[in-house]
């Protein structure tokens, strides 16, 4: 059974850890999530992304993890990730999603806090919480090799603290996602969090802080934004990563085009649980269930 992002992170904030959210694009991937949170004893936060749930993707995929959720015994939360319009919204709530994020991000302030509020009303009452963006968080690599990449600094679009609290009071959201230096996709460089900043929104912020873009951000440095409180952290590249280089090495080492998928995966699943072990003990969530 699914529970709510807002159960996760309240506990999160309470006692001073982050919850590891995955994106999952497939089976393989869920499975690896799923499996290690269980032997980690951590509270499970599946993400999905809008290009894994064109077509029959969105109620095929929602219907796995809520079908999965019943054989563990840690809470699972499923997040739907970067929504940009109601639509998509009202489409995974209907599909069973327990929380949401709205991302208007690269709207004027006022334009984001107005849709912000409509999902808002219309997932608390269908029982689902809410995740929003302030400030914004850019990409580096990602997507596809056609993909082209935002050379912005994340200097000029972080999170301003007096935004936050008319954002809060306007929206009523559930957690924050907030731009203090990271980026999605893969670093062409170290990012610097702006912890200073971070002090600043925690400061006059009440809600559990997200924070986007953790693959490739130095574990010492994501311990220090937890510290200062980040409740929540995004991570999809360290996993979809491991698993195509796992795939890669298998794929170029056998002989047998019709070998079955489950040996296919051997590799990559054993380095995806690592990367997912070490973001669970990183962040502090093992041992919480």
């Amino acid at each position: 059974m699914l529970v709510t992002m807002k159960e996760m992170l309240g506990h999160a904030k309470e006692h001073h850890y982050a919850i590891p959210a995955f994106d999952v694009s497939n089976y393989e991937m869920m499975r690896a999530v799923l499996d290690v949170c269980e032997e980690e004893r951590s509270p499970a936060l599946l993400m999905m992304l809008g290009v894994d749930l064109a077509g029959k993707g969105l109620p095929l995929l929602s219907s796995m993890v809520r079908a999965a959720s019943e054989f563990y015994t840690v809470p699972v939360c499923l997040h739907l990730d970067h929504a940009t319009n109601m639509e998509d919204i009202k489409a995974a709530v209907e599909a069973g999603f327990s929380s949401v994020m709205y991302d208007g991000s690269a709207l004027p302030f006022a334009e984001n806090a107005a849709m912000t509020k409509a999902v808002v009303d219309y997932a608390h009452a269908n029982g689902v919480t809410v995740e929003a963006e302030l400030g914004h968080v850019g990409n580096a690599m990602v997507g596809n090799e056609n993909d082209s990449v935002e050379n912005e600094d994340p200097e000029d679009t972080l999170t301003l603290p007096a935004e936050v609290i008319k954002f809060v009071e306007m929206t009523d959201v559930d957690a924050l996602a907030v731009a203090i230096g990271t980026a999605h996709g893969v670093y062409k460089k170290t990012p610097t969090l702006r912890i200073d900043r971070l002090d600043e929104i925690t400061a006059v912020c009440d809600r559990p802080l997200v924070l986007h873009g953790g693959s490739g951000t130095p574990d010492d440095q994501m311990q220090t934004a937890i510290h200062h409180g980040i409740t929540k952290i995004n991570i999809y590249s360290d996993v979809v990563g491991a698993m195509n280089e796992g795939l890669k090495n298998k794929l170029n080492s056998i002989k047998n085009p019709s070998t079955w998928p489950a040996f296919v995966f051997e590799e990559a699943r054993v380095k995806m649980k690592e990367a997912i072990r070490t973001k669970i003990r990183v962040f502090g969530s093992n041992g919480r269930v």
